[in-house]
């Protein structure tokens, strides 16, 4: 590649999220995209829809329930991701690690560290061979570790929530819980190990290398400091891990900054990069990418990201780079699509976001109806 530019960094980052050329296998997508971003699951669904050919949301669905080739648990920074199944228990062992590095004694903290232990411990028992729902697992807690487990003392949303809900993400960062399919309007939990039965936390030392080098590999170059605010870890921590890893990353020198990559990675997008993308709410393209005066250039930071994050607005990208936002609305079997570009888009550009836009619809079996217009609709909280 000679002395990489950002163009060639951008056009390397889009294919391998697989949206230059997409996947036939959801599992090896979403391990190569480091994971897809799950709160909203029908931004999920068009997130990774985009990434494989032919998809649709029921081939999405299919690999979180039939096959089980995904999992839905809390990964990067706490959020609700889809994770490659088979690649659980280097995820817990790297999430675990990450979160002792954080402030172990948090302000606020309701449970101590022996309760903590005794929640996975008692969690991984009752949901072995069971999806329960909140109000189910709260119980079923309670009665095997004590009553202080179902205490309403965590504050949420206007409400006390059970004292056991502040290690949710402790609990599936080792391996104890992950999200079984809704119950009608109800989250239900459940064990990984129903569909991975040997998912005990990889090595930790080979678990970071593994999502570090995965991250290089999906968002790079890329600083310590991105990594830090990508997997929500402290930034001293990561510059460590990042010099700890000997011989597996290299700087780079792009542009006049300084970065890092996997060593040796110099591997060309072998197909152009699509010219104009429409990415839902907290796609992990638009959420990972760094710098963001690169990915997010003059009027687009100021217009796609909300007080400096990303995601929160469905994104326009044109050559890779944010260039507007879009929003959707359902309608019975319509799916009405507005798009803001921040600057005019030629004919041939307007007619790829129809494509776009038809593509959206297919994912979310609706029938697309475009319109290019003012987005007045605010940022995803």
């Amino acid at each position: 590649m000679g002395t990489p530019t950002w163009q060639d960094m951008t056009a390397r980052r889009l294919w391998r999220h697989a949206l230059t050329s997409p996947g036939t296998s959801a599992a090896d997508v979403v391990g190569a995209m480091c994971g897809v971003h799950a709160q909203v699951m029908p931004a999920a669904e068009v997130s990774l829809g985009l990434r494989l050919e032919g998809a649709d949301r029921t081939h999405v669905r299919a690999a979180l329930w039939e096959t089980h080739e995904l999992v839905k648990t809390f990964g990067p920074r706490g959020t609700v991701h889809l994770l490659p199944t088979r690649e659980l228990p280097l995820w817990t062992a790297a999430l675990s690690a990450a979160q002792r590095a954080g402030n172990p004694s948090p302000k606020g903290a309701l449970l101590t560290p022996e309760q903590t232990d005794e929640l996975v411990e008692a969690s991984a028992a009752v949901l072995a061979g069971a999806e329960m729902t909140v109000d189910e697992l709260t119980e079923a807690l309670a009665e095997r570790v004590g009553s202080w487990a179902a205490d309403p003392v965590m504050d949420a949303f206007q409400a006390k929530w059970p004292r056991w809900r502040q290690a949710t993400h402790t609990l599936a960062n080792r391996g104890s819980l992950c999200f079984g399919p809704m119950r009608g309007r109800k989250v239900t939990y459940t064990s990984p190990r129903r569909w991975l039965p040997d998912s005990a936390p990889a090595d930790t030392e080979r678990a970071l290398a593994h999502v570090l080098t995965g991250y290089l590999r999906a968002y790079g170059p890329a600083t310590p400091q991105h990594f830090a605010q990508w997997l929500s870890a402290p930034r001293r921590w990561a510059v460590e891990l990042f010099a700890s890893m000997g011989g597996l990353v290299e700087p780079v020198e792009v542009e006049g900054a300084t970065l890092y990559q996997v060593a040796g990675d110099a591997a060309a997008p072998p197909a152009p990069a699509p010219e104009v993308l429409l990415l839902p709410y907290f796609d992990a393209y638009t959420v990972g990418c760094h710098p963001r005066d690169v990915v997010f250039p003059g009027p687009a930071r100021r217009r796609v990201l909300a007080r400096g994050q990303a995601g929160t607005h469905p994104v326009l990208f044109v050559d890779g780079l944010a260039a507007g936002v879009w929003h959707q609305r359902r309608s019975g079997r319509h799916l009405d699509i507005t798009v803001e570009a921040l600057a005019p888009l030629p004919p041939a550009r307007r007619d790829a976001v129809a494509e776009q836009a038809e593509r959206v619809g297919r994912i979310l079996q609706a029938s697309p109806r475009l319109a290019f217009d003012t987005v007045t609709v605010g940022p995803h909280a």
